[in-house]
């Protein structure tokens, strides 16, 4: 009751400043705390990486690393903080960032806005290393060389996170869509696979992962996942936020520029996992993100073909607890349809 209470107060206050409070308020450590143990029904893999639950907070919320252990605590499988560039950066002018409350949904144009890699190094440098904490990695604006930001924020944080992921499908960064296709996305991946290798040999494995748009047409998924396949990457995350805007929407920032994401994002965002699944072939693992605010929406993803599932905008109006009760709703809807694990159902449409 206090945790729903607090997320009503939140909704109140500017968009902006509600998630600064929040973070605050986390670091503080007053946020919920999940203390039922996790169904195993529920236990998934992200490569060699076993995972308790397939319920994940997607990049976005802790773009600082700044609370991985809180979030892990109100009861996600696995967190993934980011987007971080190379070298801090404002991001773009306020206002920036809109709830479409009428719509259960978000509209940003942030911009990659973080405090840059020596920040976010230091953070999860200082933590202890109990739960899985992924960094979601990115290119500055004004970067001459924007593949080379991706290798650079691998081999800084090889050592400290638990997986990473090349996010290229952010709409608010001009141009960094281009690199989702043809020759940049082999330049980007071939740099990105070399780097890996190196860090492998002297560190460890790590699982990669590679983050697209849900706008993207037929020939391009079945290029994203050849080029995934080819490169050896262990999952794509379907997907980032939509420049469309269907018709059903209300709010009165519904024409605002920036990626939408939300209950809106469900059905295209679904669709579009199905399309991946068929296009992988079983070559890597999906994630199935955008639009996620329920058990039944978690479990269509992984029916559609995900394996593990990523949530953020939904917090916004039902605050971090959202977690705990998606878990136990979709335990008992694989449970119900007889299946053993989240394997079992990935795909299973």
């Amino acid at each position: 009751m206090i945790h729903t209470l607090a997320a009503a107060a939140l909704r109140r206050m500017d968009p902006e400043q509600a998630h600064g409070a929040a973070i605050s308020a986390l670091r503080l450590g007053l946020g919920p705390r999940d203390r039922t143990p996790d169904d195993p029904v529920l236990a998934t893999r992200l490569g060699a990486l076993i995972l308790p639950n397939c319920v994940g907070l997607a990049a976005g919320f802790d773009k600082n690393a700044e609370v991985p252990d809180p979030m892990l605590a109100a009861g996600f499988g696995l967190v993934e903080c980011g987007t971080v560039t190379p070298l801090a950066q404002a991001g773009n002018p306020q206002p920036r960032l809109f709830r479409l409350r009428e719509d259960g949904a978000v509209i940003n144009r942030l911009g990659f806005n973080n405090q840059g890699l020596d920040a976010f190094a230091r953070r999860l440098a200082a933590r202890p290393r109990r739960g899985v904490v992924g960094a979601n990695v990115g290119a500055n604006k004004e970067s001459q060389d924007r593949i080379g930001d991706y290798v650079t924020g691998l081999r800084r944080l090889w050592p400290l996170a638990d997986y990473f992921t090349a996010n290229i499908s952010s709409p608010n960064t001009p141009g960094l869509r281009d690199l989702q296709s043809g020759p940049a996305l082999d330049e980007l991946l071939s740099r990105i696979a070399e780097a890996r290798a190196e860090l492998t040999a002297g560190i460890g494995p790590r699982p990669l992962l590679l983050k697209v748009a849900p706008d993207l047409i037929d020939a391009q998924i079945e290029a994203i996942c050849d080029a995934a396949a080819r490169y050896g990457l262990d999952a794509v995350i379907v997907g980032n936020t939509t420049l469309s805007r269907p018709a059903s929407l209300r709010s009165a920032f519904k024409d605002e520029t920036g990626g939408l994401s939300g209950a809106p994002l469900m059905a295209l965002s679904t669709e579009i996992l199905r399309q991946f699944h068929a296009a992988a072939r079983g070559r890597f693992a999906l994630v199935g993100a955008g639009g996620i605010a329920s058990g039944a929406d978690a479990y269509a993803k992984i029916r559609a073909g995900a394996s593990l599932v990523q949530l953020y905008s939904a917090m916004v109006y039902e605050g971090p607890s959202l977690a705990a009760r998606i878990k136990r709703d979709l335990a008992a809807r694989l449970k119900a349809d007889g299946f053993a694990a989240v394997a079992d159902a990935t795909g299973a449409r």
